[in-house]
């Protein structure tokens, strides 16, 4: 969560609860990083990580706990080994601008991106969108997949944009037509705040989600617990669907309606995002797409 929703959630568990809530925003990479130097450390530093890649950190880490909350969550929001729980759904889906690409000029199937050579240099891709290569690979098996991805490289010639939200905010301003990949919930942010934009979902449909942690070495674990059952809860994820988030809970709608819905309903088609080995595999290729990028356009956005 960026600071305009995390600030005025955090604020809705602290006048509930009494509890002070400290927080600390940074890349999924720094959290990562900061969590496992602290850990090897054993320095009891933080109580709960709110996250996409919460589901890579090793158990070692993660306190397995049983939020009374979780109940009302999907399935594929609760972890089998009870150490995190999906907040929101991170629906992986291309993006545009509406002023620029009309509705029945968008392309049916990643390959049909392809045709579209007009689009090169005004695409964006997100430097660290290895959970949509995952999905790609799952979806058309590992050679074609990378054989895909490198097609669209080629043809395309995507920028490399520093940030999911900074796609999506590009996309809307018209600084780039067209999203190859971003989440759903943040195309809808920019699309609430009235940018013209908009998604349209494309199989493979890869999932994440924004998810929930308490550290094992947790210095206030009873309050981390309390305060992640409150992420869980009706009235947190009815806040943050004020902002576009998709709610992982089952009796919580969209903003707008029906987002869910719109989206592929097979569970094929679906494809949950939680694999170590494979996104490894998916990071040495995004890292390869970075380097080939970077070197002949101009540098990746930086989020501020």
């Amino acid at each position: 969560m960026n600071e305009e929703e995390a600030l005025p959630f955090w604020q809705l568990f602290q006048d509930a609860s009494g509890v002070k809530v400290s927080y600390v925003r940074a890349s999924d990479a720094n959290i990562l990083a900061r969590i496992a130097i602290e850990y090897r450390a054993r320095q009891r530093s933080w109580d709960l990580v709110a996250t996409t890649p919460v589901y890579r950190l090793p158990d070692d880490v993660l306190l397995q706990f049983d939020p009374p909350e979780a109940k009302n969550l999907i399935p594929q929001a609760r972890a089998a080994n009870r150490r995190w729980y999906g907040v929101y759904g991170n629906y992986n889906a291309p993006s545009y601008n509406t002023n620029f690409v009309k509705k029945a000029n968008l392309p049916k199937t990643y390959e049909e991106f392809l045709d579209h050579k007009e689009w090169a240099g005004r695409v964006a891709i997100d430097t660290t969108d290895s959970e949509w290569l995952t999905g790609i690979f799952s979806y058309y098996g590992e050679e074609r997949g990378r054989k895909l991805v490198q097609d669209l490289v080629a043809t395309l010639k995507p920028v490399v944009v520093d940030g999911h939200l900074v796609v999506a905010r590009s996309v809307g301003a018209g600084e780039y037509w067209v999203a190859l990949n971003n989440y759903v919930g943040l195309t809808t942010n920019v699309l609430l705040s009235g940018a013209p934009t908009d998604f349209w979902p494309l199989d493979p449909v890869g999932l994440a989600f924004g998810s929930i942690g308490v550290a094992s070495q947790a210095p206030h674990p009873k309050a981390a617990q309390l305060a992640a059952n409150f992420v869980l809860s009706r009235e947190a994820q009815q806040f943050l669907t004020k902002r576009g988030r998709l709610p992982t809970r089952t009796d919580v709608e969209t903003n707008p309606p029906g987002i869910i819905a719109a989206l592929p309903a097979e569970e094929s088609h679906r494809h949950h995002l939680l694999g170590r080995a494979t996104e490894e595999d998916a990071d040495g290729l995004q890292r390869a797409v970075s380097r080939a990028l970077t070197a002949r356009l101009k540098p990746p956005a930086r989020a501020r």
